[in-house]
C-alpha cells in the first residue's frame, strides 16, 4: 500500500484522532489552566482570553475540553483493547474446538447480547464501586459480545480452508492454530471492528457520565462537560455545544478511517497471501 492511495476522508480521519491523542498525551502542557482551576465567571462568554468562555463553575471549557481528551481516550483506549483480546479469544477458540465449547460459548454470548447494553451498564455501575477499574471492565466486557460475534463468523470461514486443516494435520495446537493461522488472515476486519468499537466506546463513556455513572467529577470527560453545562443552552450559552462537537467529531474521525479499512477489504479470502 502506497501512501498516495490513502483517500482524502481517510487522511482527515487520521489528522483528527492524532490530534484528540496528542492532547491527551501532553494536556498538561497544552492547557492554559488546570483541569479543576476556577479562572473566572460562571459561563463567561468566550473572548480573547478563553477560547471557548468558561462553564458553569468558571473553569476554562478549553482547558478541560483537552484534560477530558485524557480521560475519555483512555477509558475508550483501555476498553476497547481489553474487549477485543477477550472476544477474539473466546470467539477463534469457540470456532477452532466446535461442539461442546462453540455451544456453551456462543449461547451465553447470546443471552448477554439480549440484554440492553444500556441499562445492564447502568444496573452493573450503580451497585459495584464508581473507579475508572469498574468502568473500564463494565465497558469491556459489555462490548465484548459484539467482538465476539464477529470473531466467530471471520474465524468460521477461515478454519475450513486448506491451510487450517493442513496445520491440523501436521498436528499443531489450538492455541498455534489461532494466532498463527486464522488471526492473520482475519486482520483486515477485525481492524475495521476494532476502530468501529473504538467509536463506540468513547459514545457509551459519554453517554454514561452524562448519567452520572461514568467519569466521576472534578475530573474532566467530555459526556460529563455536557452534563454539566446544559443548563446554559436555556440561555443561550454555548458551554455544553464544544465537548458535544468534540465528541462527534472524533467519532466521525474514527468512522472516515473505518470506512477506508472496509473499502480495502470487502470479502475475506483466506490463505498466507492474503493476510
Amino acid at each position: 500500500m502506497r501512501l498516495r492511495d490513502i483517500p482524502i476522508t481517510a487522511w482527515i480521519g487520521m489528522t483528527g484522532i492524532a490530534i484528540a491523542f496528542i492532547f491527551a498525551i501532553f494536556a498538561p502542557w497544552i492547557a492554559p489552566y488546570g483541569e479543576t482551576q476556577v479562572v473566572g465567571d460562571v459561563w463567561q462568554l468566550p473572548d480573547n482570553q478563553y477560547i471557548f468562555g468558561l462553564d458553569n463553575l468558571g473553569r476554562d471549557i478549553l482547558s478541560r475540553l483537552i484534560y477530558g481528551a485524557r480521560t475519555t481516550l483512555l477509558v475508550a483506549s483501555a476498553a476497547t483493547i481489553i474487549s477485543f483480546s477477550l472476544g477474539i479469544v473466546l470467539s477463534f477458540t469457540a470456532a477452532v474446538s466446535r461442539g461442546i465449547i462453540d455451544t456453551v460459548f456462543s449461547r451465553f454470548n447470546d443471552l448477554m447480547m439480549s440484554i440492553p447494553t444500556l441499562i445492564f451498564a447502568l444496573v452493573v455501575l450503580a451497585v459495584l464501586p464508581q473507579n475508572l477499574i469498574v468502568l473500564i471492565l463494565v465497558m469491556a466486557i459489555l462490548d465484548s459480545t459484539r467482538v465476539y460475534r464477529l470473531g466467530r463468523a471471520v474465524a468460521l470461514d477461515v478454519a475450513v480452508m486448506e491451510f487450517v486443516e493442513a496445520a491440523k494435520l501436521r498436528g499443531e495446537g489450538k492455541i498455534w492454530i489461532i494466532f498463527r493461522e486464522i488471526l492473520p488472515n482475519t486482520l483486515s476486519p477485525l481492524l475495521a471492528e476494532f476502530g468501529l468499537r473504538f467509536a463506540f466506546s468513547i459514545l457509551f463513556l459519554s453517554t454514561l457520565s452524562f448519567l452520572g455513572l461514568g467519569i466521576q467529577p472534578p475530573a474532566a470527560d467530555w459526556g460529563g462537560m455536557v452534563k454539566d453545562n446544559k443548563d446554559g443552552i436555556i440561555f443561550g450559552i454555548s458551554a455544553a455545544l464544544v465537548p458535544g462537537t468534540a465528541i462527534a467529531t472524533l467519532a466521525v474521525c474514527v468512522n472516515l478511517v473505518v470506512d477506508w479499512l472496509l473499502k480495502r477489504t470487502s470479502s475475506l479470502k483466506g490463505g498466507r497471501g492474503d493476510a
